[in-house]
């Protein structure tokens, strides 16, 4: 059973950064897509960024040029760099993998933007 446990959220005042990190387990076999999605409050789920095990990336326009997305494919990891945080990404964040056909996610965790 593939397992992916984030971590790395938390408070942080608007403009400021945080790092999460997502660390899978329990498979050998290739995590085609990883990537991080968010819910607000009574929001829907919604994709954040991905990247494909080459290394090709999808950013949603709402945080292109402040998140960064990473993988290590070794260790199957995979890293968001959130910088110039803003209240409204406020949002529980939630690591996603893609295992053949069958799609994993991680508990979530909480990050706070807010003064």
């Amino acid at each position: 059973q593939v397992q992916l446990v984030e971590s790395g959220g938390g408070l942080v005042q608007p403009g400021g950064s945080l790092r999460l990190s997502c660390a899978a387990s329990g498979t050998s076999f290739k995590i085609s897509v990883m990537g991080w999605f968010r819910q607000a409050p009574g929001k829907q789920r919604e994709m954040v960024a991905v990247i494909s095990s080459g290394g090709n990336t999808n950013y949603a326009d709402f945080v292109k040029g402040r998140f960064t997305v990473s993988r290590d494919n070794g260790k199957n990891e995979v890293a968001l760099q959130m910088n110039s945080l803003k209240p409204e990404d406020t949002a529980v964040y939630y690591c996603h993998g893609i295992v053949g056909a069958r799609n994993y996610w991680g508990q979530g965790t909480e990050v706070t933007v807010s003064s």
